[in-house]
């Protein structure tokens, strides 16, 4: 398994595209970030489709962490994947 965050910032009339393809695999953390586990082919897909939706100007960013423990992450607030583990 890979921890993945992915970014992107695209046409504001096309990021439920995005955001409903990422929902499939990551967790929704922010208004267009998300984070989670994948499997080394999840990723290839992910990869290979977000490219795929990309126009002209648009961009999307995928960091790789070999492992979630590796990850410094500090909430302030509420932290929006608490509610995603129970569902």
């Amino acid at each position: 398994m890979v921890y993945v965050i992915a970014v992107y910032d695209v046409q504001a009339d096309r990021t439920r595209l995005f955001r409903n393809y990422l929902r499939r695999f990551l967790i929704h953390v922010q208004n267009s970030v998300f984070e989670g586990e994948v499997t080394e082919g999840e990723l290839e897909r992910m990869r290979d489709h977000i490219e795929s939706l990309l126009e002209p100007g648009e961009s999307t960013i995928i960091y790789t962490v070999s492992a979630e423990s590796y990850v410094d992450r500090s909430v302030f607030g509420e932290d929006p994947t608490e509610d995603s583990k129970f569902l």
